[in-house]
C-alpha cells in the first residue's frame, strides 16, 4: 500500500506542468510606458552576439511577437551612461526610437517616419560640431568628413534602420553618436545592434510609433542586466 501511495504522489507530481517564468518585459523595472517593446539581450558584456525580441502588450501582459539573432559591438557592450565614443561598444540602457531610415524604400506596412538616404545624407559624429549625433543633408562646415558617416556608403547595413535614441535628446560630447538598429554587415558592429535583413523588415512592419515602442539593450545578469531598466 505504501508503495502505491508513493507512486501515486510521484505520478501526481509529474502530471503538474512546471510554471513558466514570467516574460522578460514582466521582469523589467521600466519598459518605457508604451505597449510595444524591443529587447536586445547579450549573455555578458564581452559578448558580440545575442537575441533581439519584439513584444506586444496585450490583455495586461507581454506577448512575444518575434525574435532574431542579434549582433553587438566588436568590443561587446558598455553601460550607456559611462560609454565613450570610438570604443566599438554597444550602449546598454532603455531608449526611445525616434525615426527610421534606409538606402532602400520602407518595407510594406512601415508606420514610422522613414527618411530615405541620398548621396548627401551624413550622420555627424564630430564632437566639435553643432550637428553632433544628427542626420544632416549636406555636410556642415563644422563637421569633418572623417568624423561623420556617409550613410549611402553602407547600402547593406543601412538598407533599413531605426535610430536608437542613445545620447540623442541632450547629446553629451564624447559619449557616442550614430547608434542604430540595422541590417547585419559582415560581422560585429561598431556599437549598433544589427539583425538579419528579413528580421529588420519585420520589425519595421510591426513597430507602431503611436504605441511608443522602446528598445532595451543589456545582458542577462549583473549591473547591466536587462531586467534592471
Amino acid at each position: 500500500m505504501r508503495t502505491l501511495l508513493v507512486l501515486g504522489a510521484v505520478l501526481a507530481g509529474l502530471a503538474t506542468p512546471p510554471v513558466p517564468p514570467p516574460a522578460l518585459p514582466e521582469r523589467m523595472a521600466d519598459t518605457g510606458g508604451g505597449s510595444q517593446l524591443i529587447t536586445a539581450e547579450a549573455p555578458g558584456l564581452d559578448a558580440t552576439t545575442g537575441t533581439l525580441t519584439w513584444w506586444d502588450r496585450r490583455g495586461g501582459r507581454w506577448v512575444k511577437a518575434g525574435s532574431a539573432p542579434a549582433r553587438f559591438g566588436a568590443n561587446g557592450l558598455a553601460e550607456g551612461a559611462a560609454r565613450r565614443q570610438g570604443t566599438n561598444t554597444t550602449p546598454t540602457g532603455l531608449y526611445r526610437l525616434p525615426y527610421a531610415f534606409g538606402t532602400e524604400r520602407a518595407p510594406a506596412g512601415t508606420a514610422y517616419r522613414y527618411a530615405r538616404v541620398t548621396d548627401r545624407s551624413w550622420w555627424c559624429q564630430d564632437n566639435a560640431s553643432r550637428a553632433y549625433n544628427r542626420w544632416v543633408e549636406g555636410l556642415p562646415r563644422d563637421c569633418r568628413a572623417g568624423e561623420a558617416e556617409h550613410l549611402v556608403e553602407y547600402r547593406t547595413q543601412y538598407a533599413h534602420a531605426l535610430v536608437i535614441g542613445f545620447n540623442y535628446d541632450r547629446p553629451v560630447r564624447g559619449r557616442g553618436a550614430g547608434i542604430f538598429l540595422h541590417v547585419n554587415g559582415r560581422g560585429a558592429t561598431a556599437g549598433c545592434v544589427s539583425v538579419p535583413a528579413d528580421a529588420m523588415r519585420r520589425v519595421l512592419a510591426w513597430a507602431d510609433p503611436a504605441r511608443r515602442p522602446h528598445i532595451a539593450v543589456g545582458t542577462r545578469g549583473g549591473p547591466t542586466a536587462i531586467t534592471g531598466y
